[in-house]
């Protein structure tokens, strides 16, 4: 349910994690920081809400996944590794935290501020994580890339491919180009730097993908997890849908709502309500501030 108001916005969701019911309330004011409470209490952090109410977004910002910066595409994917493997959703954080610290003893050593010999635990440690992180990276894409491809190809990007660029760094790699880490002051192998590639037909989206194709790959990707969290999970994750409809076709739009049909918590934003042709189960009409 969502509230208008001149000074703030509430927004009620509710549902429920295996057999927890939950009910979560988010206040958006004009002057005040926001709050979100979950079952009465309000929450400290936004992983804690994460947790509790899986919610998986498609914006047309989002299309950064695509043909953004590797960091984004890399960032993406290490969301789906806490969402698809959350007992693993820690080894992303500490792998990042280990390079940081190499990062910065490479620069002590630089300056004359250190010796060699204290790089050699953070060497161990990036060679260690970035191992685990590789190895659940690439889990992840094997689970996403099937179910990626099907659903790009109903939805019309043919020979959609999932693949991650990159292998696990050692320890003899690292010392290898020890020299040309110490001059630059930043660790140059390992996952930090990896891709996740995107393409069609052969292509990488990224460069060679029309605006289209883009938006269908990434609307593909949002599809794709949530048949897997509901797969692994038995709970129907909350997909947000926003502007989603705008350039897709016909036998697009339909092959899109026969998708969203199975998944038991899907919410459409367009600007009428007839661009869905399906019958929604619940419609809401948002205009001069207020929602009916």
């Amino acid at each position: 349910m969502i509230r208008f108001g001149t000074e703030a916005a509430r927004i009620t969701l509710a549902g429920s994690r295996g057999s927890n019911a939950f009910e979560t309330d988010t206040v958006l004011t004009r002057r005040d920081a926001r709050t979100v409470t979950l079952n009465g209490d309000r929450l400290e952090s936004s992983e804690r809400l994460r947790q509790e109410l899986t919610a998986l977004v498609f914006t047309p910002d989002r299309l950064a996944v695509v043909k953004g910066a590797p960091a984004t595409r890399r960032a993406y994917l290490d969301r789906v590794v806490g969402r698809l493997v959350p007992a693993r959703a820690r080894v992303a954080g500490e792998y990042t935290s280990a390079v940081g610290q190499r990062n910065a003893a490479l620069r002590r050593i630089r300056a004359g501020h250190s010796t060699r010999d204290a790089l050699a635990p953070w060497t161990e440690q990036i060679a260690s994580l970035g191992e685990e992180l590789v190895r659940v990276r690439i889990e992840v894409v094997l689970l996403l890339a099937p179910v990626f491809a099907e659903l790009a190809d109903v939805l019309g990007l043919e020979d959609a491919l999932l693949t991650y660029e990159g292998a696990p760094p050692t320890v003899e790699e690292l010392e290898s180009r020890l020299e040309a880490d110490v001059e630059r002051g930043s660790t140059g192998v390992g996952p930090h730097l990896h891709d996740l590639r995107i393409e069609a037909g052969g292509r990488d989206l990224r460069v060679f993908g029309s605006q289209g194709e883009q938006r269908i790959a990434v609307l593909s990707l949002v599809l794709a997890e949530a048949e897997l969290l509901r797969a692994r999970t038995d709970v129907s994750p909350l997909v947000l849908l926003d502007d989603v409809l705008s350039e897709l076709d016909g036998s697009r739009r339909l092959a899109l709502a026969d998708v969203i049909s199975r998944n038991a918590q899907t919410v459409v934003t367009a600007t009428a309500e007839a661009a869905l042709p399906v019958a929604a189960t619940q419609s809401l009409t948002v205009s001069s501030g207020r929602a009916e």
